[in-house]
């Protein structure tokens, strides 16, 4: 027996510990997903925990992971499950794909891996063997190739031990037709692989054409009064929906007429070199401007959305990747 059986997830694999764990897997890979996983499943340890703790919460144990709307809707539809299904997963793909952040392949991996029903996935690793094994040609994400992708996957997706199959489709994948480096004379499905055969193997699944990414500029506020420090929450959409960021400004001006409306006094301001953080289609480039308050005679009062944060406060918030780092060296 070959494969992946101690995975976090697959030890007592439930619908809600299967679901957690494909929702997390999407654009993740499994070695960062891991300790998320187990915090957050420590945390959380039922659909039922989830429901009940606030979105903040939530997002403070997905800080990190990126792709924050991932993690809300995580929340909305533990929230359904609680409030319409009486705290259990729905025992159907057609419903299950009716809920917040669950798609086709999602549904499908709940209802085989935890329901034992017979069907089928087609994550990223499914898609890359299906793409070698039959020699498929085009980007995997266009709407004829998912189709053909799909129709495949019904096809060979067998009645009984589908979540056997399936766990195996996905092993095979991660662990020998990988991205790149594959070990090929090690894969079991060698003898009948059309890419093997042909010698496309390095070309298939044809990449996404990859376009220059457009730049946004920002300027970041960072102030800092003693151990706290002034946070905005950002509308629960978005990115960055629900995190919680510094206030952020398009350009210096901005932010200067900003602290002259607000009384803050930008004379012994610091500015930090310009840094740059990645996302799926397009870079920030973001230059943090710190400013120490001795005093809070000030305009800036808190809100629902704008508090004074603790830098060693024990309370839980989301904090975006690049946010938090700031804070945490600023606070050294």
């Amino acid at each position: 027996m070959h494969g992946r059986k101690n995975l976090p997830w697959q030890i007592s694999p439930t619908p809600y510990r299967v679901w957690l764990s494909e929702i997390m897997l999407q654009q993740t890979q499994v070695a960062t997903v891991i300790p998320y996983f187990e915090r957050f499943i420590q945390q959380f340890p039922t659909v039922t925990a989830l429901a009940e703790a606030s979105l903040d919460d939530v997002l403070h144990y997905w800080s990190g992971l990126g792709y924050y709307a991932r993690g809300r809707n995580l929340h909305k539809t533990a929230t359904i499950i609680v409030n319409e299904y009486q705290n259990k997963f729905p025992d159907n793909v057609v419903e299950l794909v009716e809920l917040p952040g669950i798609g086709r392949s999602t549904a499908g991996a709940i209802a085989s891996l935890s329901m034992q029903q017979a069907e089928p996935i087609l994550d990223g690793n499914v898609k890359r063997v299906l793409c070698r094994f039959f020699a498929i040609q085009g980007w995997s994400g266009s709407a004829a190739v998912l189709k053909k992708l799909w129709r495949l996957s019904e096809q060979y997706t067998p009645e009984k031990k589908t979540r056997n199959y399936n766990q195996a489709m996905m092993d095979i994948g991660a662990t020998v037709c990988r991205r790149s480096k594959p070990t090929c004379p090690l894969c079991p499905l060698k003898g009948h692989c059309t890419a093997l055969k042909h010698n496309l193997v390095a070309e298939l699944p044809t990449p996404k054409k990859r376009e220059k990414l457009p730049v946004k500029k920002v300027y970041w506020l960072i102030l800092k009064n003693k151990q706290k420090i002034l946070l905005n929450q950002r509308a629960p959409v978005g990115l960055w929906g629900g995190l919680w960021v510094f206030p952020e400004f398009e350009t210096l001006q901005e932010l200067q007429k900003w602290c002259q409306n607000e009384g803050v006094d930008l004379t012994e301001a610091l500015t930090i070199d310009e840094k740059r953080h990645t996302f799926s289609h397009y870079h920030l480039d973001y230059t943090p401007i710190v400013c120490s308050m001795l005093d809070v005679h000030s305009k800036i009062e808190e809100s629902k959305t704008t508090r004074w944060h603790e830098t060693n406060s024990h309370v839980k918030i989301g904090l975006p990747k690049p946010v938090s780092a700031l804070i945490s060296q600023l606070s050294n």
